[in-house]
Formats: C-alpha cells, sequence, structure tokens
C-alpha cells in the first residue's frame, strides 16, 4: 500500500491483494466519491491475481478530501482520473492489466480503456452507466416518475427558481455554501435520494455509509460535480469510441431492473464493442450485490485468469 503523488496536490491511496505474481487487475469504484475497499476483491481468486485498489482524486483514504470545505474541485476531472489510473499502472510496473468497473465506475473504465487500449487485457463492467446529461436527466428528473413523492423531496429541496434546470448542479451550489448547515442538509438530501433509486425492487434499504456525515459530504459533492458536468466527456463519446475496444475481450453485465443504469446503455455499447460479452441478469438491481451478477463476475475472472 503507499500514497501516490498525481499532482495538483493530490495524493492517491493504493493497495494491492494477492498474489504479488499473480494476473494485474485493477478495481475502479462507483460514485463518483464512493471509495475503495476489500469488498472489490471479493469475486477474485486471489492465488491467481494481483489486484489494485484505490481510492479515486478526493476521496476515501486519498487525499485532500473534498468533504473540507476548502477542497477544490477544479482538477478533479474524468481527464484528472484517467490519467490517475495510468500513473498508477507506471508506478506499480504493470505492463497491462484486467480493468474492472461499477456504476461510475463503468464510465471510468471505458474512458481509460478508449483512452489506453494498448494498457488493458480484459475489461469487465457493472451496473453500466457513460454519465452522458441523458442519463443524467434520467436519474435526476425522469426518474420521478417512479418515485413521486420521494422526487418531489429531493427537487423540492433546491431553490425554487433552480428546480426546472440541472438538479445535479443545483445540489453542487448547495454543497459548496459557506455555510456547512446547508451543506449537510444538501447532502443528506441527495443520499436519500440515491437510496431510493438503486432499490426499485426491493425497497429502499439505507446505505450504511451514509450514516456518517462526512461519508455523505464527499460522495453527495463528487457526485454532483461529475453529474453537473456529464461527467466531463463530450456527450456520446464513450459510446461512439467503443470501437477503440475491439480486440478487448470483456463482459457488461447489468440487471434488467437496473433504473439507475437501464439496460439499454450496456446494449448500445455492445453493439460497437462486439469483443463484448453482454450479460442482462432478469431480477437484479443497481450493483453487484445479485447472486447471478456475483456469478457471471467469478466465472469471467476465472476465464481471464487462463488468459
Amino acid at each position: 500500500m503507499g500514497m501516490l503523488d498525481v499532482g495538483d496536490g493530490n495524493r492517491l491511496y493504493w493497495e494491492v491483494l494477492g498474489n504479488p505474481e499473480g494476473k494485474p487487475a485493477v478495481c475502479l469504484h462507483g460514485g463518483p466519491g464512493s471509495g475503495s475497499g476489500p469488498s472489490w476483491a471479493r469475486h477474485f481468486d486471489l492465488d491467481r491475481y494481483r489486484v489494485v485498489l484505490f481510492d479515486q482524486r478526493g476521496c476515501g483514504r486519498s487525499t485532500p478530501n473534498v468533504a473540507d470545505h476548502d477542497t477544490s474541485l477544479a482538477a478533479n476531472t474524468t481527464a484528472h482520473l484517467v490519467g490517475d489510473v495510468e500513473r498508477l499502472r507506471e508506478h506499480l510496473g504493470v505492463d497491462r492489466w484486467l480493468v474492472f468497473g461499477g456504476s461510475w465506475g463503468s464510465t471510468l473504465g471505458l474512458a481509460y480503456a478508449e483512452a489506453h487500449p494498448a494498457r488493458v487485457s480484459e475489461l469487465v463492467l457493472f451496473s453500466v452507466v457513460t454519465t452522458t446529461a441523458a442519463e443524467v436527466d434520467w436519474v435526476t428528473r425522469r426518474m420521478g416518475r417512479l418515485f413521486p413523492a420521494e422526487w418531489d423531496r429531493f427537487a423540492g429541496h433546491v431553490p425554487a427558481a433552480e428546480r426546472d434546470g440541472n438538479l445535479a448542479a443545483a445540489y453542487a451550489r448547495l454543497l459548496s455554501d459557506p455555510d456547512p448547515a446547508v451543506r449537510a442538509a444538501a447532502a443528506e438530501q441527495w443520499c436519500a435520494w440515491e437510496d431510493t433509486h438503486v432499490a426499485v425492487l426491493s425497497g429502499p434499504s439505507p446505505d450504511p455509509r451514509y450514516a456518517d456525515p462526512r461519508f455523505r459530504l464527499q460522495f453527495a459533492r463528487l457526485v454532483t460535480h461529475y453529474w453537473a458536468n456529464a461527467g466531463f466527456l463530450p456527450d456520446g463519446q464513450l459510446l461512439s469510441d467503443a470501437v477503440k475496444l475491439n480486440g478487448i475481450p470483456g463482459v457488461l453485465v447489468t440487471g434488467r431492473a437496473d433504473v439507475s443504469g437501464p439496460p439499454d446503455v450496456a446494449y448500445r455499447l455492445a453493439q460497437r464493442w462486439t469483443d463484448a460479452e453482454l450479460v442482462i441478469v432478469g431480477p437484479a438491481e443497481h450493483g453487484a450485490g445479485h447472486p447471478e451478477v456475483g456469478r457471471v463476475l467469478r466465472d469471467a475472472f476465472a476465464r481471464y485468469a487462463r488468459g
């Protein structure tokens, strides 16, 4: 484990699990802002893999943390994160590695692989999203048709003049307010909406991480920063550039009931990235918690360990 200086005053926390001589794999966590942890390695055979975990800029054990009001977000964009992944690869002396990501981590995984295809041996993504403006609008506005009361509370928290605009941007402004009480209330409301839309079938089950006010601020500030700017990516770029992934084997696994990352996102990507195996798991929601999603991931990693 260690701290890697990636410039702009940022230092990334990283650690390696498994066999030092095993197949290299890097895990890209969600959010943005969720942070990493040992659970990201649970689907790997650690006798056969060298699994790299790290906390992306501004969150987890990386420094500085955006939960601190004076931490600037100016040098926190997708391009910066892609550069960080590549710098970490070089720092660890890895030639090519399997890239594993979920939710926001799937967006980052696609962006990294399309920028550095020669450095990716395989690409395994779940709860696939590309963080386009349309996807952000779906999650923050149009999904209110499924959860009307919850959405009214979510949208009603921002100033009335901003409720018909970019809700992620409106929350980002609240989360940067000089008043800590304003920031705290916005983070709580944002995370309550997150708990709602990831559980369309099972019903809201509070994420225990959101009980920590500091985590709520870290998470909400980073998510809204990226969503307000559609992932800092030209509209549709990840889909149009998916042809650059041809020649890289991979798996796209998503849930039929994943309303946070609807299956059409992965489906459209698979039409252009023809070396990808698309798996849509009927009863699964957002995340890798469903047993069948876990099985697909384990099978993929077992298969790629032999390569």
